[in-house]
């Protein structure tokens, strides 16, 4: 229990680490002229993936109402409009495809890379611990014959 405690907020530490890095990603990429809404939620569920150190589908979903709230916190943030965040929420009908598809698309990828637990193709993520009485498997042929000290 208490395992999971601690790997939850580190967890949430990499969620916190990794949304700030997608909010100034894609402020830097804005600056450039490209529209990448997708980075922010992206960015806040590998960081979480990347500190976490089990599996959790829980884990996950908040992963992604969270990439879904900082994608809408970013767009209406870089936004040239003096409205407030809840007025820009009300008028979410008017929102373009695009912002739209985006929005939804960092969110999923929030949930998908959020449940899972430590770097791709790690061994901690890719397969259960081994107990050390099962970590030797069967004895060879080879190893089995005793080694003869002279000719025979």
């Amino acid at each position: 229990m208490l395992r999971n405690v601690i790997s939850n907020s580190l967890g949430l530490v990499g969620a916190i680490i990794g949304g700030v890095l997608g909010f100034y990603t894609f402020r830097w990429l804005l600056g450039y002229g490209f529209y990448g809404l997708i980075v922010p939620g992206a960015f806040l569920g590998l960081g979480c993936s990347l500190l976490a150190r089990h599996r959790s589908v829980i884990r996950g979903v908040f992963c992604g109402i969270a990439a879904l709230g900082l994608a809408l916190f970013t767009d209406w943030y870089f936004t040239i409009t003096n409205d407030s965040f809840q007025t820009f929420l009300l008028r979410a009908k008017e929102f373009s495809p695009v912002t739209l598809l985006m929005t939804g698309v960092g969110a999923l990828i929030a949930f998908w890379v959020g449940r899972d637990a430590g770097f791709p193709g790690s061994a901690r993520a890719s397969r259960p611990a081994v107990r050390p009485d099962e970590e030797r498997g069967p004895a060879k042929a080879d190893e089995e014959r005793p080694i003869s000290g002279g000719a025979s």
